[in-house]
């Protein structure tokens, strides 16, 4: 089982709310992110919500389920260890937890499907790989972390860099290439969002 992550905590200082509430092509962002996990086949899909969690509540899809970080003004670090840790308190646990943030609104079901269907590793297990989706050779989001994996991934997510240093330097990350079915682009301001 491959659960769904979604970050959308942030206060969006940039972009003048929280992106969750904002608005792609007439679809909330939270909505969008959550449809696309589960579209490309994760589930359960959990949506991390902070600032205004009170007014994003109501947006995330009936089926996402959401956890709040207190501590979400602590940055995306903070997001990511409640989410990490509410889905280790499940049982069963997932195998793997695919991470999208709320603000990348060219990424749809077809790169998350990508991702899942190079999650297994060679003798088919799911709980150790780590696969990051790479547009135009250049890494990007969403990111498959095998359950091996979350303890040391929360221990070391800090601030607004998430998973980024962990990911930095390690072997065994394997990159997919996306760009034939997404941007991976995100949107820190407003004007890069069709309403």
């Amino acid at each position: 089982m491959i659960a769904g992550l979604v970050l959308a905590a942030g206060e969006g200082r940039r972009f003048g709310m929280p992106k969750a509430l904002a608005a792609h092509r007439g679809e909330p962002l939270v909505a969008r992110a959550a449809r696309v996990l589960t579209e490309g086949g994760c589930g359960p899909v959990l949506v991390v919500l902070g600032a205004r969690a009170h007014d994003a509540a109501p947006l995330v899809p009936a089926g996402a389920e959401v956890v709040v970080a207190d501590d979400w003004a602590e940055g995306m670090g903070a997001s990511l260890r409640a989410g990490l840790r509410a889905l280790g308190e499940r049982e069963p646990a997932p195998e793997a937890a695919l991470v999208q943030l709320v603000d990348l609104p060219d990424v749809g079901p077809e790169v998350v499907s990508r991702i899942r269907t190079h999650a297994q590793d060679d003798s088919g297990n799911v709980d150790a790989a780590v696969v990051r989706a790479a547009y135009d050779g250049a890494p990007g989001h969403p990111v498959l972390f095998g359950r091996r994996w979350w303890a040391e991934i929360a221990a070391q997510a800090e601030g607004d860099k998430g998973a980024r240093d962990w990911l930095r330097g390690r072997a065994d990350v394997r990159l997919v290439e996306c760009g034939d079915v997404g941007g991976g682009r995100d949107a820190d301001t407003p004007d890069l969002l069709d309403p």
